[in-house]
Parts: C-alpha cells; structure tokens; sequence
C-alpha cells in the first residue's frame, strides 16, 4: 500500500477521533466547567460549523499554496486548538478553541482527499481516497473509543492531549514522506468558486447533504433507537458502535475498489437504495440482536460506502477545482450532521422513538431522488471535450 496515502490517512484519523471524541466525554466536561452538558454540547456544534463554513472557503483562498505547506499548516492549526482545549480553564475558552480546531480540520482534510487523488493514476483514483478516508472512518472504530477510555482513566483534558499527539504524528509524517506537491495553475477566486454555478454539481452535493442527515440522525440516537437490545448497559452499546466503526471501515475501502471498477454510479445508487431499505426496517430490527447486527453492518457498509464514488464522481466533474469539491462536499456532510440532531428529535417528538429509521429511510430515498437528477444532468450536460471527465463522474 502507498506510504504516501497512509501517512494522508494518518491526519484524517486525528480529524475523524476529533470529531467523535467530544461526545463521549461531554459530562465530565461539563462537570469539570461548572456548566451544563446543552452548552458543553455546543463543542460538537462549533467544531462542525467551522469545519463545514471554512472548509470550501480555505481551499478556495489557499488553494495557491504548495499542498505540502497546506496540510502542514492544517494540522499545526488543529493541533494548537486541540492543546487550547485541554488547557481552557472557562467555557467560553474552551468553545473558542473548538472553532480553532475545527480551521484546521478544514485546511486538512478537502486537501488531504484532493492530494490522495492526484498522487495515483486516474483509474485508481477512487481506491486512493478510500484509503485517505478509511483514517476517517477508522476513528470511529479505534480513535473516539480510546480517547474515551483515556478520559475514563484520567480526565477529559488528557483526550485532548491525546488527539494532539495524533495531529503532531501525523504532521511529522506529512512533513517527513509526503513528497513537495505544485499547487493548482493560478486562477482568479472567481474562477475557483466556477463550478458552484454548475447544476451537476450542485446536486452531488445536494446528495451528500440529504444522505447524511438521515444516516446520523440514527447515528446521533442510536442509544434510545436500540435500548431493546443494549437494555441500557454501556458495553453493549460501545460494542454495537465498534461494530458499525469497523464495518464503516471495510465498507469504505470496498467501495473504493469497486469504484474504480464500476464507476460512481451503482456504487452510489445501490448504497442509497439499500440504506433506504434497511433503515425503513428499523422500527423492527432493533428490537433483537440478530436482527440490530446485520442492520448496524449494513448501515455503516452503505453510509461511509457512499462518500467515496461521491467524491470520485465531483472530482470527475472538475478535476482543476479538487480541493474546492472535496472541501464543498465536506461542509455538505457536517452540514447533514449538523441538522441530524434536531431531525432526529423532531422525530422522537412526533413518533416512537424506535421509528426514527423511517425519517432516515425516507431522507436517503430522497438522496436517491437527488442522486438521480445528477446523473441525468451529467449524461445530458457536458462542454464539448469534456466526455472524458463525464465519463469518470458518471
């Protein structure tokens, strides 16, 4: 396997235990501030706003800079907010750094996908962000669970320090194995920011979006959708998560291979259509265990199976504008996160809370709506000589 990729990877599971860490050790901050866990909760919140307001708005601006020097400089970002963190003595410190943090993870991870994609030949492009992506995944299974754990033993400020020395390895890393990359030909900001007028794109992003807003709005209540089975003990939930982090993982890799051989389009209609399916049956599956693993496998399999061919098919759009795609897609995804939580809630307050896979069910078969229109607009739709790059999308 390519060094290089790894050591990409590498930065994306520091992002990736970033991002699901904060979750699991929200009452001890809250007890450690004197504050309430709602307000503590807005670290996740304003770490994924920045992340998904910069992340197009960085790659567009710094998009000059040597790509090298970029994820560089993300990760020093991110690893000075994560230090920030684990050494706020107030609230108020300790949100401003998740802002800080999250400047980083946005300088990151759109430029580690796009320099993924462009350190391989284009028909193995696809199996190239898989693996930049699996760090991604792979967090949710290894990353966020240990720096649980390390909270457990400690404190929550030591999980902190613990995804700085992530951050820092993988900047060694980056700064040691990655070789110099030219940044992208010299364009006006105008010109970068072109394909957001393109219809075609606007909906592979409008995809991602929809997609991920009915994935986590389960993701983000899995411990009531599934107490029938953990019957409220801890370890059978952190077991179910581990499940689904390393079925995330396979699924992500697999779709990467698959990808290049298929092409984005099955990989992404099939994940939608048998997501859809199998999150309309939760009302029923997670009242058993052997009928919740299967659907936990499945679910992680479809979800971070679909990011891949989405990322392959945008970049197949506009090759020049990568690092602005990867990083419209990223904000499209904590976008969708983002609004999971209050869908989900409106959803335990108008139905049963098993029920709430029917809300994600209807959401990812309106992606599959969505994602459709995209692939009619991109068979219809090309400039003259570009068949080629149609052809990579579709």
């Amino acid at each position: 396997m390519d060094r290089r990729l790894l050591v990409l990877a590498s930065g994306m599971f520091a992002v990736g235990t970033d991002s699901f860490v904060v979750a699991g050790i929200l009452p001890q901050v809250a007890a450690s501030l004197g504050v309430s866990i709602p307000l503590a909760g807005q670290m996740v919140t304003l770490y994924a706003l920045s992340y998904a307001l910069l992340s197009p708005t960085v790659a567009a601006m710094l998009a000059h800079w040597p790509r090298k020097r970029l994820l560089l400089a993300g990760l020093g970002v991110f690893v000075a907010g994560n230090a920030m963190t684990a050494l706020a003595p107030s609230i108020g410190w300790v949100l401003a750094s998740r802002v800080i943090a999250g400047l980083g993870a946005a300088m990151y991870s759109p430029t580690a996908t796009a320099t993924g994609a462009a350190l391989v030949p284009p028909e193995r492009r696809a199996t190239a962000l898989a693996i930049v992506i699996a760090g991604l995944s792979s967090a949710t299974a290894l990353g966020a669970p240990l720096g649980t754990l390390i909270a457990g033993l400690d404190d929550w400020r030591s999980t902190m320090w613990f995804v700085s020395i992530l951050g820092t390895l993988a900047g060694l890393g980056v700064w040691l194995l990655l070789p110099a990359i030219p940044p992208l030909p010299a364009a006006t900001l105008r010109q970068r920011l072109a394909p957001l007028k393109d219809t075609r794109i606007a909906l592979v992003l409008l995809t991602t979006l929809v997609a991920y807003a009915g994935m986590f709005s389960v993701y983000t209540y899995i411990g009531v959708i599934f107490d029938r089975v953990t019957a409220g003990a801890p370890g059978v939930l952190a077991g179910l998560l581990l499940i689904w982090g390393v079925a995330a993982t396979a699924g992500n890799l697999v779709a990467g291979r698959l990808t290049d051989r298929l092409g984005s389009r099955r990989i992404i209609f099939g994940a939608l259509l048998v997501g859809a399916v199998n999150f309309a049956l939760t009302p029923w599956t997670s009242a058993h265990l052997w009928s919740a693993l299967p659907a936990i496998v499945v679910w992680a399999v479809c979800g971070w199976g679909l990011l891949v061919p989405q990322q392959h098919r945008l970049i197949g759009l506009a090759p020049a504008a990568a690092p602005l795609l990867m990083g419209l897609n990223s904000a499209a995804l904590y976008a969708g996160v983002s609004s999971a939580g209050v869908l989900g809630g409106a959803a335990i307050a108008l139905f049963e809370r098993h029920d709430i896979g029917l809300l994600a069910g209807a959401l990812l078969a309106l992606a599959f709506g969505v994602a459709v229109l995209a692939d009619r607009r991109i068979r219809a739709t090309s400039a003259p000589g570009a068949a080629g790059a149609t052809a990579q999308a579709g």
